[in-house]
C-alpha cells in the first residue's frame, strides 16, 4: 500500500514539475494572446458578439454553397453517362439544369446577386 502511495505521489511530483517548467521556459508574451485567439470573420473576440453584420454577405455566402453542393451533385450525372440509355441521361441532366436555372433566375430576381447595396 505504501509503495502505491509513494509511486503515486512521485508522479505527481514530476508531472507537476515538468508543468511548472514548461511554462518557465515558454515564450509566450502578452502581445502573443492575440495570435493564439481564434479569429472568426474578422470580429474582434474580445469585444461584444453580437456586432450586425451585413445581410448581403450572408446571402452570398448561402448562394455560394447551394451552388457548390449542386456542383457536386452533377458529378454522378456525368459518370452515369455510360451506364445507362442517352434518353434518360439527356432527361436527367436536362432536369437538372432546369432546376438550377430557376434558382439562378429567383435569385437574379431577388436581387440577391447584386455586389451594389
Amino acid at each position: 500500500m505504501f509503495m502505491i502511495i509513494s509511486i503515486n505521489i512521485m508522479i505527481f511530483m514530476i508531472s507537476n514539475m515538468m508543468m511548472l517548467l514548461c511554462i518557465l521556459l515558454s515564450k509566450k508574451t502578452f502581445m502573443d494572446r492575440e495570435k493564439c485567439s481564434p479569429f472568426e470573420c474578422g470580429f474582434d473576440p474580445k469585444s461584444i458578439a453580437r456586432i450586425p453584420f451585413s445581410l448581403h454577405f450572408f446571402l452570398i455566402t448561402v448562394i455560394f454553397l447551394i451552388f457548390d453542393v449542386e456542383i457536386v451533385l452533377i458529378f454522378p450525372i456525368i459518370m452515369l453517362f455510360k451506364m445507362v440509355n442517352m434518353i434518360i441521361w439527356i432527361k436527367t441532366s436536362f432536369f437538372f439544369i432546369i432546376i438550377l436555372l430557376i434558382g439562378l433566375y429567383h435569385e437574379w430576381n431577388q436581387n440577391m446577386l447584386n455586389w451594389t447595396n
